[in-house]
This record gives C-alpha cells, sequence and structure tokens, in this order.
C-alpha cells in the first residue's frame, strides 16, 4: 500500500502525542472485571413495541446492564459446524437479547479446507462470498421466533472488486425479497486475513462502490465496515482508507465496527483513539461506531474516561454489539461473556446514553423499527 498523508491532522495534534508515553507509564492496568451472573428478569420482545401505551420505565439497579440489541453477530463460523438455530434463540432468550442483526462471515474459508478458523491455517484462501447470507436466510425463514427480531445482513461485497454487487443484491432480492435491511460486516482493512489472501480496497476501488452504495443509500440500508486503524508500529497506517471512504459516501449509513480496534493494534493512547472517533463523528453525521468485540476493552481495561466522555458526548451514535461467532462448540457461556464485556461500558453511562446505546433506541432508529426503548426510572423511583 502506498503510504499517505493523514488529513485529520488535528487528532494527532502535539498536545496529544507528546503525553502518550507518560500517560500509558503513569496509568496502573487494572484486573479485568469476572463475568457476573445471568440476570434473571429479561424484558420481552413485545414490551418494546412502539404500540405498548404506557411501558414500564427501566431501573437501572436492579435490571441488567448487557445491551438488547447486538448489532454485531455471526451466527455461522468460517469454517465447520454453527449452532442449531433454536439452541442460539435459547441464548437470546437466556441474556435478554432481543434485538440481533444476523451477519454473514465477510470471507469464507475454502471449501476444500477442513480448517474452521483462518488464524490457525494461514494460506488457505478466504474470499467474499453469499453462502453465509443465503443459510442464514434459510434459518430465519424455516426457524421463526416470537420473542427474538432478527435484521439479515448482505456481507457478500468484495470491496477490492466491487463489480457485479448490484446483480448480486438483485439476487438476494428474487431468493428472499425483503428480508435482508443491513449490509456488512465487510472488510476495508482486516490485518488478521492478509495472511488468508485477504486485498484490501485502494483509494480507486473505494471509488467504484458508487453503484451499491447508492441501492444502499436508496434503501435507507446501514453498512458496516471492519477498518482497523493500525497496529502497534503504526498506530494510524490505515485510517486514511476509512477517511476516503467516508468523504466519498457523507450520505450513506456507515457503521464503523470495534470503533478501528483490532488485536493488531493494543497499546494505542486512548486519548489519541478518542481523538480520532471525534473528528469522524463531528465530520460526518451519518457515522455510527459499534462497540462490539473485546478488543475495545481488553485493550482499556474498565473504559476510561475518555471513553465514557465519548458515549456520553454521542449517545446516539453508539450501537451495542458482542461479534460472537456461533462456533457449534462454543456454550452459551462463552456467548454471555462476550456480550456482558462489550456491555460494561453501559453501567458508567448516563441515562440518556444507555437508553440509546444499552435499551437499543439507536438500533431501532437506525433501522427504522416499530419499537422504542422504554424510558429510564427517575431516581427514587
Amino acid at each position: 500500500m502506498t503510504r499517505m498523508r493523514i488529513p485529520w491532522a488535528a487528532v494527532a495534534a502535539s498536545a496529544v502525542l507528546a503525553g502518550l508515553a507518560a500517560s500509558a507509564a503513569a496509568q496502573p492496568v487494572p484486573k479485568p472485571d469476572p463475568t457476573p451472573p445471568v440476570p434473571t428478569f429479561k424484558r420481552s420482545l413485545a414490551s418494546f413495541a412502539k404500540s405498548n401505551p404506557s411501558p414500564q420505565c427501566f431501573d437501572r439497579k436492579t435490571e441488567p446492564y448487557t445491551g438488547v440489541s447486538d448489532a454485531h453477530f455471526h451466527p455461522r463460523p468460517f469454517g465447520g459446524q454453527a449452532i442449531e438455530p433454536t439452541t442460539l434463540f435459547q441464548f437470546f432468550d437466556k441474556a435478554g437479547v432481543r434485538f440481533v442483526t444476523y451477519m454473514g462471515i465477510g470471507q469464507s474459508l475454502d471449501m476444500k479446507s477442513d480448517c474452521t478458523y483462518y488464524l490457525n491455517c494461514p494460506g488457505v484462501a478466504a474470499r467474499p462470498s453469499i453462502k453465509n447470507d443465503f443459510v442464514n436466510a434459510q434459518e430465519v425463514k424455516v426457524y421463526p421466533h416470537d420473542n427474538v427480531h432478527i435484521t439479515l445482513s448482505m456481507t457478500f461485497v468484495d470491496l477490492a472488486h466491487p463489480e457485479g454487487a448490484v446483480e448480486t443484491i438483485a439476487l438476494y432480492d428474487r431468493e428472499f425479497p425483503g428480508m435482508f435491511a443491513w449490509m456488512g460486516e465487510v472488510n476495508v482493512m482486516k490485518q488478521a486475513l492478509l495472511k488468508n489472501g485477504f486485498e484490501p480496497p485502494t483509494f480507486e476501488s473505494i471509488d467504484r462502490w458508487g453503484p451499491f452504495m447508492k441501492v444502499l443509500r436508496d434503501r435507507d440500508i446501514p453498512l458496516t465496515v471492519h477498518a482497523d486503524l493500525g497496529n502497534d508500529a503504526e498506530p494510524t497506517k490505515f485510517v486514511p482508507l476509512m477517511q476516503h471512504v467516508l468523504k466519498a459516501y457523507p450520505n450513506n449509513k456507515i457503521v464503523w465496527a470495534h470503533m478501528g480496534l483490532s488485536k493488531e493494534l493494543t497499546k494505542m493512547d486512548p486519548k489519541l483513539h478518542v481523538a480520532i472517533m471525534r473528528k469522524a463523528l463531528d465530520t460526518y453525521p451519518n457515522l455510527m461506531l459499534d462497540i462490539s468485540w473485546d478488543v475495545i476493552y481488553n485493550a482499556y481495561y474498565q473504559y476510561g474516561q475518555d471513553f465514557i466522555d465519548l458515549f456520553n458526548a454521542y449517545p446516539t451514535r453508539i450501537l451495542n454489539g458482542s461479534d460472537f461467532v456461533a462456533a457449534s462448540e462454543k456454550p452459551f457461556e462463552q456467548y454471555w461473556k462476550e456480550l456482558e464485556i462489550t456491555s460494561r461500558v453501559n453501567r458508567r453511562l448516563n441515562d440518556e446514553a444507555f437508553r440509546n446505546i444499552a435499551l437499543g433506541e439507536n438500533y431501532f432508529r437506525l433501522l427504522n423499527l416499530d419499537y422504542a426503548a422504554p424510558p429510564v426510572c427517575r431516581a427514587g423511583g
């Protein structure tokens, strides 16, 4: 990749950068919290309906802080067997999750391989595919559930070679009319997949997204992209790619998965990270961030005050998500752990941000769903 300048120079202001080493050295690393037990009280899907004339207020002292919406969930693994649909419904019921976005895997492993996880098989090709999406849609049709609302997402697009995407969307329309209301997770830059033949888009190929992005825009469909900020050696190395996406398609609803963090970027100073997010949110009103995957919590245990301030300042721009990958060997306890860790920040949000993020109002608004988050109970009842 050609080396590029970062136009958001303000996010890397000298005042921030000068304090990176000092602040990192000065801050003790707290121990991560243990995973708490599963809450016993959960609200039903029907209780979130807009038609509910008098919704019961949400008591933050007694009700769970984990998100009722999981905007980033993968019901099928990269390879191998997936958890059965009816078992997944049990997972959601037990965790109190009522709204889920079913995402395929942006790159599926070569069917000739027996590998089930790309990191275990470098050299095995992982290519964009329709396979996951079609299986997800078929299972949603065959296994309906009256206590969970599932949104299907298209994940077939090869962002480096977007030609034919509009025709493939038309295929989805024919096979599953009206069933897909999201696109993604698709990869702008996912360093972990580079050893499996992943090809990131260039500025030129991003400019060729126009036809399928118009379809998404006309249908008001959000797009979730995985776009690594960088790595420990070069924390902002790939920021220009995401900047170009946002600049080229400012009128599309775009969700930046994991706030740009990854396992390759674990030492970035939170102040610099938050500054980049703030600049992007201020510049592009249609951008949202998802806080899925435990990389955020693992990098900044307990969600430092910089993150709390960010979420409270942009309460309508954040989505809860687990990034759980439903491989058949994973028990409910694993899903609960991943959901709970990514929801821990909710405990420290103000009531406005909590209602929008944890109680799903942002999710409902993004998808124009006929649901509404309950009001948060006032202190004292």
